[in-house]
């Protein structure tokens, strides 16, 4: 995967290279559409979780071990061209790290701007890909807006498409409407659902059968696929390896689903008021209404056929009361087919002179 986009950035930037080879009136096209954008490359890192003593005994021996939590680290390539808001503090360098929550608003300052973001980490002993790619395009009268978002830690992965008419788009609030096409994996799909009892318990052991695992109860062996042994006690068999087994089968099962098409409604508002004492940027994005296919995996059918509100949101807000005090509050909030991500930070400034 890793090394699929690595292909795709180098293509990207030999595309960009070769125009300039273009006419002269191409060329000042793109050297205009780049031109203010920052591209950045850093690395990033620190400690993680601490290390975890795990005591046990076996008969009349204490057995211990250590579970080590290796460090956290990133990896951060992207590019940007996204105007700041007059809220927003000027940084000396990018470093992937910032928490710029109005990347998330649908209306910028600038008609064209841009984002596309790839970072590869480990956090809390688990590895990432995420990335973050937008290109938005603001008038008057309507937007557009294209983006794709991978978050590994928030375990959710979409692209996302939208066209939308501007109502009062020169003033401080403004509205908005239009439709959203989205592209993901059938959310709502449960694997395990098919083994499930009336009772919601899973019959486990014929999955992991199915699955490849061989149990000898007679002798207290449990293998895996490979034929090695991964547990001598059902205690060990039940906690530790079918947690496993579960996990794994439910990312296979997913993983052989193609992505799905929805098609949805959209309503929004855009406010934003700024002055040196007081701020505040607000947007929300309300689908209240989504075509139904037909299809197996459509959301409906994990939905009881029925319509549902998907939505998302931002506030920033900040005040200096006097040149001592200060106050801010700024968040986004998603929720997309039941499934909930969010960002959130506030807090008081006091300056002692």
């Amino acid at each position: 995967m890793c090394n699929n986009l690595l292909m795709k950035y180098i293509i990207l930037v030999l595309i960009f290279i070769t125009s300039c080879a273009a006419p002269k009136k191409c060329c000042s096209q793109i050297k205009k559409t780049f031109k203010f954008s920052t591209f950045y490359v850093a690395t990033n890192g620190g400690t993680s979780l601490s290390n975890e003593e795990i005591y046990s005994v076996d008969g009349s021996t204490l057995v211990y071990d250590t579970i080590i939590t290796p460090y956290d680290y990133s990896l951060v390539m992207g590019i940007r061209k996204i105007q700041r808001f007059g809220y927003e503090n000027r940084t000396q360098f990018k470093d992937g790290t910032e928490s710029s929550f109005s990347d998330a608003a649908s209306i910028g300052r600038s008609p064209f701007e841009y984002l596309f973001q790839i970072e590869y980490k480990r956090q809390e002993g688990v590895e990432y890909l995420d990335q973050h790619h937008m290109l938005r395009h603001v008038r008057p009268v309507w937007f557009t807006k294209v983006e794709y978002i991978k978050d590994g830690f928030a375990d959710i992965e979409y692209y996302e498409a939208t066209q939308r008419f501007r109502i009062n788009g020169k003033k401080k609030l403004s509205f908005n409407f239009g439709g959203v096409t989205r592209l993901a994996e059938p959310y709502g799909y449960d694997p395990l659902e098919e083994w499930s009892f009336e009772n919601n318990r899973i019959h486990y052991t014929c999955l992991a059968i199915q699955e490849g695992y061989s149990v000898d109860v007679y002798n207290s062996e449990y293998k895996d696929p490979d034929g090695n042994i991964v547990a001598t006690s059902s205690q060990v068999w039940n906690e530790i390896v079918m947690p496993e087994m579960l996990k794994n089968y439910v990312e296979k099962k997913r993983s052989e689903l193609d992505n799905q098409f929805q098609y949805s409604l959209v309503v929004g508002f855009d406010f934003y008021h700024y002055t040196k004492n007081f701020w505040l940027h607000s947007w929300g994005n309300l689908m209240p209404y989504h075509y139904d296919n037909g299809g197996e995996f459509s959301y409906h059918n994990f939905n009881d056929g029925e319509q549902w509100y998907d939505y998302s949101g931002g506030l920033i807000f900040g005040y200096k009361l006097n040149k001592n005090l200060g106050c801010f509050i700024e968040g986004k909030y998603n929720k997309y087919w039941n499934r909930e991500w969010y960002d959130f930070k506030a807090g008081i400034n006091y300056i002692i002179f």
